[in-house]
């Protein structure tokens, strides 16, 4: 067997194991008393490619928020009985009969920006192109709107298979006015009551016929056609001189006023020798009071945008302190789990003095991503533009690199024996032995005799890094505990 580090090469007959290695890693579970048919569940749902993404639109008011929380199963999404309540996150996972996908979650902000219809119309596009299954949520108790039909429209146009949802349906009584929504031409309304739960089972059933089944992942394997990257940021941040410089065009308008750009812009660029898709994702045309609103569907955009993306680079404003919202666009590209470079653009303003604070704000702000490739630019000037492609080669190597089931275990039965896990309630639990199931990020999987601490799963990330590298990647790691074993009688 190789035992060679990989970037995904290799035959994949149970996933990211080949044929003797996975016959050595279920015997390795076999010795440890795991029930084989449990180990193959694992490695399974391990080995999914990405979660399906379902998006929930619909009008102001029509319960969006409330069916979200309803179908993730806890009270996450901001619920007011007034349109327009802003929140922070946009994406959440659910489960449902046994399968996981995604919730994009559009009823954060519908304040009249641009005319009431407009907003809502912006909402769903950006949410329709992250999604692979549409629920169009509308009020059964007030019918079918011109706001209703005009997001028909769009969703006829996108092709997106919709399931239709007939809120406010409290009773048998109203079932009638859920009928009436067949007039919309989507199919079966199907009456549900977000807020008491009733009709919401069935929903998702059909929900989960819409969706496609979450592809088995390719390891190493690109999806076909140049590879994608994402240009997030806040507002203003120079998303669009990067891309207008890096294209040496000018491809996108630029602006002083944050937010000027409106729709996304797809741009395969040549850099390097190679072509790549960019993804220009900069914030909305906004009334500078509704700052609010334009970040909300600035966030919309970025989670749509990472979807659709391999690498997200992350663009930082180096003259100005790292803000919350620097976090969460981190933290949003971190839990997709992409690869990621960090760019800190405007570089050339700094003085000693900012620089100096600056590498704190780092060292205290992003710790999460210290081992993100990091490149100091200016998107104005052009500086440092020629270490974008190295970073974001660094980064997909690190995406796609996988260890050895062979490798892997001799290198965790070092840590072990050099840093056993505390003891704890008189008892200490170990690793047993464990397998990267999947890479684009690197997922391991681990079986241990008890539950391993938080602190003790960063150290075993960190000394996977140390050990493999990994530079530019988020890393998943799962533990299964092992059950306790009955006495024989």
């Amino acid at each position: 067997m190789n035992d060679q580090i990989s970037s995904g090469d290799g035959h994949e007959a149970h996933g990211a194991l080949g044929e003797a290695e996975y016959a050595e890693f279920m015997e390795l579970a076999a010795e440890e008393g795991f029930d084989p048919s449990y180990v193959d569940g694992v490695l399974d749902e391990a080995n999914a490619g990405p979660l399906p993404v379902l998006a929930v639109i619909g009008r102001p008011n029509v319960g969006k928020s409330t069916l979200v929380n309803r179908i993730i199963g806890r009270r996450e999404a901001v619920v007011e009985d007034r349109p327009g309540v802003t929140r922070d996150r946009v994406t959440y996972e659910a489960e449902w009969a046994g399968r996981r996908f995604k919730l994009v979650d559009t009823g954060g902000w519908e304040q009249d920006v641009l005319g009431i219809d407009a907003s809502v119309a912006a909402q769903a596009e950006f949410a329709i192109e992250a999604a692979d299954a549409v629920a169009f949520v509308v009020d059964a108790t007030v019918g079918a709107t011109d706001t209703d039909e005009a997001v028909v429209r769009l969703l006829r146009k996108a092709g997106k298979p919709v399931v239709l949802v007939a809120n406010k349906v409290d009773g048998p009584a109203a079932e009638a006015e859920a009928a009436a929504l067949w007039s919309l031409g989507l199919g079966e309304p199907h009456p549900i009551s977000a807020l008491h739960g009733r009709g919401t089972g069935d929903m998702l059933d059909e929900v989960l016929k819409a969706l496609p089944e979450a592809p088995a992942q390719r390891f190493g394997t690109a999806l076909g056609g140049p590879r994608r990257i994402a240009l997030i940021g806040r507002p203003n941040v120079g998303k669009s001189s990067l891309l207008n410089k890096v294209a040496n065009e000018e491809r996108v308008v630029v602006n002083e006023l944050a937010g000027t750009t409106r729709d996304p812009v797809d741009e395969l660029i040549e850099l390097g020798g190679t072509t790549w898709k960019f993804v220009d994702t900069a914030g909305i045309r906004k009334k500078v009071h509704l700052q609010e609103g334009a970040d909300y569907y600035a966030s919309l955009r970025t989670a749509a945008a990472i979807e659709k993306a391999e690498v997200a680079v992350i663009l930082i404003d180096a003259s100005d302190s790292i803000s919350i919202q620097d976090q969460r666009i981190v933290t949003t590209a971190v839990e997709a789990g992409r690869a990621i470079v960090v760019a800190y653009n405007k570089w050339d303003t700094l003085d000693e003095e900012r620089r100096y604070y600056l590498e704190r704000e780092i060292e205290t702000e992003l710790a999460q991503i210290a081992w993100a490739p990091r490149v100091n630019v200016s998107a104005r000037t052009g500086r440092h533009m020629e270490k974008l492609v190295p970073a974001i080669e660094t980064a997909l190597e690190g995406w796609e690199t996988r260890v050895p089931t062979g490798r892997l275990n001799a290198f965790l039965g070092e840590i072990v024996a050099s840093h056993p896990h505390p003891v704890r309630g008189g008892k200490q639990p170990r690793i047993l032995f464990g397998t990267q199931a999947g890479t684009k990020p690197p997922r391991f999987v681990l079986f241990a005799s008890g539950f391993l601490e938080a602190g003790y799963r960063r150290f075993v990330e960190r000394r996977l890094r140390e050990e493999f590298g990994f530079e530019g990647t988020p890393i998943h790691i799962s533990v299964r505990v092992r059950e306790k074993r009955g006495r024989k009688s």
